[in-house]
């Protein structure tokens, strides 16, 4: 009886190789932003839960970025444009929203735009 070799050629073996290290280049640059945007998750919630009655708007933009050092989330990332309050038309909660851009640098003159929009609802009257 003949025997029957199987398996993965060498050839074939560094085109899955070159797939692999691509696709994990890709995840190692883009990881980082996405644990940014659950740090920025994080500090809204703290917020929110805190109770924000009478408080303005830039007393709230103050405070989460100060909670937004805690959660290792850069400066540079979120500018206080960014974070605004949105009040329902038909009389619901009023929520924070923070709605950033991040452009990350991939190879060359390929960038990754990442677009990051979070809302949650605020407990209390925030004055406006």
């Amino acid at each position: 009886m003949k025997s029957r070799q199987s398996g993965i050629t060498l050839i074939g073996f560094l085109v899955i190789l070159a797939v692999v290290g691509f696709l994990g280049y890709m995840a190692m640059r883009l990881a980082p932003s996405y644990s940014e945007y659950m740090g920025v998750e994080k500090a809204m919630t703290q917020i929110s839960t805190a109770g924000v009655d009478g408080k303005s708007l830039d007393d709230l933009r103050r405070e989460l970025m100060f909670k937004m050092n805690f959660q290792y989330v850069d400066d540079a990332t979120i500018q206080p444009s960014d974070i605004t309050l949105v009040r329902d038309r038909d009389g619901g909660p009023t929520q924070l929203r923070v709605a950033y851009d991040k452009v990350v640098p991939f190879m060359y003159n390929i960038d990754f735009l990442l677009h990051f929009d979070k809302s949650v609802p605020l407990q209390g009257n925030p004055n406006q």
